[in-house]
């Protein structure tokens, strides 16, 4: 008798298309992992070149190639069309000083590689941020925030208010919400670049994430508030100033033990 073969058929040569076609993806993930680790490798050195350097010009290129090169890495991040991911989240916990003001900068940076970040409070005068997103992009976010902390710390020691102010502390903490908001939009200019440049599949798949991680976070927190900060003019012109001029390095957020802002 001769046996008889259909689609379900666990017969070898039946088996075979099948098995070339799983080692073939398994090389192509294979591949693009290592492109991407390429990819992290040259924004590190672009970085540690921004922070050996004294001139401000040089400084300023190395920091935009690094931040295309991560915001490219966000793209090529992406998975293969018909795969589905599911959104992760991270709590990240930030101590005084200046809790809620770096509270503020990883929310940025986060919201800027498009996770979402929620405030959401902390004890010993610390704050924590609850962050939703992709694993690539929580990456990022970690990256980025983990380098731009110590940066505005950094910043901040070096500050010297003008001689006609006499409330500090208020220029200062307006100092430190104009380096973020610098540092957010020229991540979100970067980010906004290489959508742009990789098509409208890439913008859908993008916005169908953004989608999927915005219902993550409504299982969570149901009813979400806004609130915005208040700022005084001086301090927060020279915090921008200064984040056009920040280093992008470093990394491992949850173990950054770097200058602390006082």
């Amino acid at each position: 008798m001769v046996p008889v073969t259909g689609p379900c058929s666990s017969h070898p040569a039946a088996s075979r298309p099948a098995a070339a076609a799983a080692r073939a993806r398994a090389r192509e993930r294979t591949e693009g992992e290592q492109v991407r680790e390429r990819t992290l490798e040259r924004v590190r050195k672009l970085l540690a070149k921004a922070e050996r350097t004294d001139n401000e010009h040089e400084r300023a290129t190395f920091m935009a190639a690094a931040s295309a090169l991560m915001a490219r890495h966000g793209i090529d991040s992406l998975p293969p069309a018909g795969v589905r991911q599911v959104p992760g989240d991270r709590v990240v916990t930030l101590p005084a000083p200046w809790a809620r003001e770096k509270a503020r900068l990883v929310s940025l940076v986060a919201q800027a590689v498009r996770c979402r970040p929620l405030l959401i409070g902390g004890g010993d005068g610390g704050q924590r941020v609850h962050v939703f997103g992709f694993a690539a992009d929580l990456d990022r976010a970690d990256l980025l925030a983990t380098s731009l902390l110590l940066q505005m710390a950094s910043g901040l020691a070096r500050v010297r208010p003008p001689r006609d102010v006499t409330a500090v502390r208020a220029y200062r903490r307006s100092w430190l919400l104009g380096f973020t908001d610098e540092v957010y939009r020229l991540l979100r200019a970067a980010e906004s670049r290489a959508a742009g440049s990789a098509g409208t599949g890439s913008e859908l798949v993008l916005a169908d994430r953004r989608a999927e991680v915005e219902r993550a976070v409504a299982a969570c927190y149901p009813d979400i508030r806004m609130s915005v900060p208040t700022t005084s003019g001086t301090g927060y012109r020279d915090g921008m100033a200064a984040g056009r001029r920040a280093d992008l390095g470093r990394t491992g957020m949850a173990t950054a033990t770097g200058r602390e802002l006082t």
